[in-house]
């Protein structure tokens, strides 16, 4: 029971259940029947009991401490375990899948694993930026998690599977955003948004609405971006954790730049700035890992670019850059292209050009995902708009033509 996590009723109910699908008929345990396994009072349970146990646990019930009825006994040198259930309300008896091919319940020892694999992939993220192996990776994990779901597990278990399976998807979507491929990962969304639903996890639900508003932001669908970040701020977990009350309140700042209010979108960054200083150190999910005083200066330094002032942006992102963790090489890359920017629309044009070429160092060979290259091409063609003809800027596009031909 503890592995299932199931109460008392929980058992009883699925040992119900199982009956149904053994006899057609329902069964009528109760809590009472449980306790009186779980107190000793019963230790010889009878056939129909035993046949229920043994369905939902996917065990003999001698495995489970108790006294089988002799016409139950598991003969020991069959090494399937092959055997009929006779149920004592009715004397007929039921051809029950062998013991040895039964599907094993699901517990939260293999939610855990399953979660230990999908921040795998959260770390490789953080590492390289989404790339198509990934996208990959993180659909079979969900496979794997979908088909997990089609064995016993408690309620609680089943909202745990329906929570990884979201962030499985929700890695395959955010991968193809990084990638620019948006047709297929706003497809990737819309699925991932159903398996947050049905989990009811407010954080998995709080992950999802601030990819909606990036995929959103990417498509230039400002509207969209804007409601996606409200949904975020109205979420449980904005509601109960400054940390992710920052989180949302900085997607609210984004939007409202996208959409040409500058002075809203100040008033939301200053909101996610004090916000954040509020929230404590506590136990999240690992995904989060990425949101912290850096990832906040880095976006303030995307407002700020895109608001047009230059020299605020330039500041956030210096101290994105002092304060990011080590491992985040894809968001270091992010914030040299917005530091580069800042520089370039100060007419620092040779300093701009030697900053944005440090992004192939930050990356270290690895292919640059899609959004850093849509960042350094826009650098690239303002470059060569402002000053074609200097000697840096020449060598900037002989670099440029390298590194596009490797990607």
């Amino acid at each position: 029971m503890d592995e299932l996590v199931l109460t008392q009723d929980e058992l009883a109910n699925r040992c119900n259940q199982a009956l149904l699908e053994i006899t057609g008929k329902p069964g009528d345990m109760s809590s009472r029947t449980v306790r009186n396994l779980l107190n000793g009072t019963t230790r010889r349970p009878i056939g129909r009991t035993c046949a229920a146990l043994e369905r939902v646990f996917g065990c003999p019930v001698t495995d489970l401490g108790f006294s089988a009825p002799s016409f139950m006994q598991h003969p020991p040198e069959d090494p399937v375990r092959r055997r009929d259930f006779i149920v004592a309300t009715t004397g007929t008896a039921v051809a029950a899948a062998p013991i040895g091919k039964q599907r094993r319940s699901v517990g939260m020892a293999d939610v855990a694993r399953a979660s230990a694999g999908m921040n795998r992939l959260v770390e490789a993220d953080d590492r390289q930026g989404g790339h198509r192996s990934l996208a990959s990776a993180a659909l079979e994990g969900r496979a794997k998690i979908l088909e997990l779901q089609q064995r016993n597990a408690s309620e609680s278990v089943r909202r745990a599977l329906y929570a990884l399976a979201a962030e499985y998807t929700t890695i395959a979507a955010w991968s193809c955003i990084d990638l620019r491929d948006l047709e297929t990962a706003q497809l990737y969304l819309h699925e991932s948004t159903t398996f947050a639903g049905l989990s009811q996890d407010t954080h998995t639900g709080m992950r999802v609405w601030i990819n909606v508003a990036m995929l959103a932001y990417q498509r230039k669908d400002w509207p969209e971006q804007l409601a996606a970040a409200q949904a975020a701020n109205a979420s449980r977990a904005a509601r109960r954790d400054p940390f992710f009350s920052s989180m949302g309140r900085v997607r609210l700042a984004l939007a409202h730049s996208s959409l040409g209010d500058p002075q809203a979108a100040k008033r939301a960054l200053g909101s996610a700035q004090e916000t954040l200083r509020k929230a404590v150190e506590d136990e999240r999910p690992r995904w989060t890992a990425f949101y912290g005083p850096a990832e906040l200066n880095h976006l303030a330094a995307v407002i700020l670019n895109h608001n047009g002032e230059s020299a605020g942006a330039e500041a956030m992102a210096h101290r994105a850059l002092a304060k990011m963790p080590e491992g985040f090489q894809r968001n270091r890359a992010l914030a040299t292209c917005q530091l580069a920017l800042a520089q370039l629309r100060q007419d620092e044009p040779e300093q701009a050009t030697a900053t944005a070429a440090t992004v192939f160092k930050i990356m270290d060979g690895a292919p640059l995902p899609g959004r850093i290259r849509t960042l350094i091409g826009d650098f690239h063609r303002d470059l060569l708009r402002l000053t074609p003809s200097t000697t840096y800027a020449r060598d900037w596009a002989d670099r440029m033509r390298g590194e596009w031909s490797q990607a």
